[in-house]
């Protein structure tokens, strides 16, 4: 594997990237794909072409570079440069290596000695510079904070630890994704820094590596070469010990820092503790710090779409193991915005302002199952999904969900009434569904969501569509429905049986209920109204359809539900269907 260094003036002027054969690569300050080099201004943004090939890298400069490449001090157009070569584009200088596999116990290495050590074994030991060392820790959090990616922190630590350690030579931060293939394979990201300028690459044991961070602690060694360097072992010119420390933290798996330098006459392990005792602390306030950042992204990310309450108990126990997906009681609502397509028609010269009232509507359904512990599952459109259930454990049931969705109704009525506001004209759909569904967090580390599946999320969504059907805002299917009856204050919220469904396109039927508001928010229904209405509804399922039409004709004209029953049985010709199951089948969603 070939290998390209660049090296700028600054000490964190510098990267070491891999080179892939045959594939032509773009070299320049900000190409859209390819090495960046952004701290050198005198190279263009795309300046040149490279592609290793046959053992040799080719090198041509693009017609828009604005400075030529220099190569053997002479200004060039297009070369050819072997490994060990190096040419130098404005302040920058890069070199080409070929990557020589590590013999970690080749002929002419001696081991003197090599030592583990875990925390409690370096407690007893007094830090080398303690003063001088503490100033320069302190500097550490500013450096996480001040550095755009995980490269710039890794050079900026390298460079600190060579400050903080005079007898170190070389210090590296390195990092493998797979801790399998350690073995066998480059780095994920290793950044280095020495107190030279060098030509060659710097290879630490990967051997050294794959044990510090297999057992968990600090690995120091020392070796003689028969009196002269083996390059085979670490390569680095006359360096002949060396320190490995793991990052342990989950913010940093597979991070390790390395350093090794060049003994003097007799040195042993006993001599470098305190230089590894500051190296096993630095490892530990890393970790530290990066758990309280990953986890302050995490929250910051996170605060849209679970509450404070939830947040607390991710931050409580490892976020990774609470977000696996598995199967638990879910409650699912489904909100929808009413009016919307009239409101395109209408705003189709000013989208933007449609937008922003789309987005008042999403903000006022987020907030409403925020404030009651809920989830964030998914935006379609002008609809948003949500969930309870999920990472922790339902207490009361359904009953936060339809909290929600009374909340979230009382807002969307109370800004019809107000001039002016954003949600004027607009109303709201909501469904809710209780049952098993599996809930967790699907995708990759880097693209990731929180979703829900199972029964309960089509049933949801059904309800929500058969809200447009039977003209009120909120229903529920008949698990929450118990629960309403058995759990929720009627100061809170009440509801009412509408009858036995069967949706379009499923075989399942179902007992639909209305959520409704407390009577002191809704006075245009009572709880006699209620009594009434649902003994109409029994008296249809029953087949005694002369009785439900008496019943619910004493009923007010405007009721939706009420209108909906009698439309179907003068549909009917005002008699049950031959094998009347008392269920009412639709024909449209």
């Amino acid at each position: 594997m070939a290998e390209l260094a660049a090296i700028g003036v600054g000490p964190h002027d510098r990267w070491q990237k891999p080179l892939t054969p045959g594939e032509i690569v773009r070299l320049g300050r900000a190409p859209r794909q390819g090495l960046k080099v952004p701290w050198d201004m005198l190279i263009s943004r795309e300046h040149a072409e490279l592609t290793w090939t046959n053992g040799s890298l080719q090198v041509k400069c693009l017609d828009t570079a604005r400075n030529p490449i220099y190569y053997n001090d002479e200004p060039v157009r297009e070369f050819s440069i072997r490994a060990g070569g190096a040419f130098r584009i404005g302040e920058t200088r890069f070199v080409v290596s070929e990557a020589v596999e590590p013999a970690e116990q080749s002929a002419g290495v001696e081991m003197l000695e090599e030592r583990a050590f875990g925390r409690n074994d370096l407690k007893a030991i007094r830090f080398g510079d303690a003063s001088r060392q503490l100033d320069l820790t302190a500097r550490l959090p500013d450096l996480i904070a001040n550095s755009r990616t995980d490269e710039d922190f890794a050079m900026g630590l390298a460079s600190l630890l060579l400050e903080a350690l005079p007898r170190v030579e070389v210090a590296a931060v390195v990092y493998y994704a797979d801790l399998s293939h350690i073995d066998s394979g480059n780095p994920t990201m290793m950044r280095w820094d020495s107190r030279k300028e060098i030509a060659d690459r710097f290879q630490p044991s990967r051997k050294m590596i794959s044990s510090a961070l297999s057992q968990g602690k600090s690995l120091l060694q020392i070796w003689t070469v028969g009196g002269s360097f083996n390059a085979k072992y670490t390569r680095f010119s006359n360096l002949d010990w060396a320190i490995c420390t793991p990052i342990s933290n989950d913010a940093c798996r597979g991070w390790c820092l390395y350093l090794s330098g060049v003994s003097s006459e007799g040195i042993s392990a006993d001599d470098l503790k305190s230089d590894l005792k500051f190296v096993e602390m630095m490892a530990q306030f890393i970790g530290s710090i990066r758990q309280v950042r990953q986890l302050e992204k995490m929250h910051a990310n996170m605060s849209q779409f679970f509450s404070a309450n939830v947040l607390e108990t991710l931050t409580a126990e490892s976020a990774n193991v609470l977000l696996k997906p598995r199967e638990s009681d879910i409650t699912v609502i489904f909100c929808d915005v009413r009016g919307f397509s009239k409101m395109t028609e209408k705003s189709n010269t000013d989208l933007f302002f449609l937008l922003g009232r789309v987005i008042e509507a999403l903000s006022v359904m987020t907030r409403g199952i925020v404030k009651y512990d809920g989830i964030i599952a998914d935006f379609q459109g002008d609809a948003a999904l949500g969930f309870w259930g999920w990472p922790v454990s339902l207490v009361d049931g359904p009953i936060p969900a339809c909290q929600a969705a009374l909340a979230i109704q009382s807002w969307f009525s109370e800004a019809s009434l107000t001039p002016g506001h954003p949600l004027t004209d607009f109303r709201v759909g909501i469904g809710i569904a209780h049952g098993r569904a599996i809930a967790g967090r699907i995708g990759s580390d880097e693209q990731a969501k929180i979703g829900v599946f199972g029964p309960p999320v089509n049933l949801g969504s059904r309800l929500e569509g058969l809200t447009k059907q039977l003209r009120v805002p909120i229903l529920i299917d008949e698990s929450t429905a118990e629960y309403v009856r058995s759990s929720m204050p009627a100061t809170e919220g009440r509801c009412r049986r509408l009858g036995r469904l069967r949706p379009y396109g499923m075989d399942t039927t179902l007992m639909v209920s209305e959520l409704l508001p407390p009577i002191e928010q809704n006075p245009d229904v009572t709880g006699e109204q209620i009594a009434e209405f649902e003994a109409g509804v029994d008296a249809l399922i029953a087949g005694n359809w002369t009785k439900a039409t008496e019943i619910l004709n004493r009923l007010p004209e405007s009721d939706g539900p009420r209108q909906f029953l009698l439309n179907y049985m003068i549909q009917q010709g005002n008699q049950p269907p031959e094998n009347w199951d008392g269920v009412i089948p639709l024909s449209q969603k």
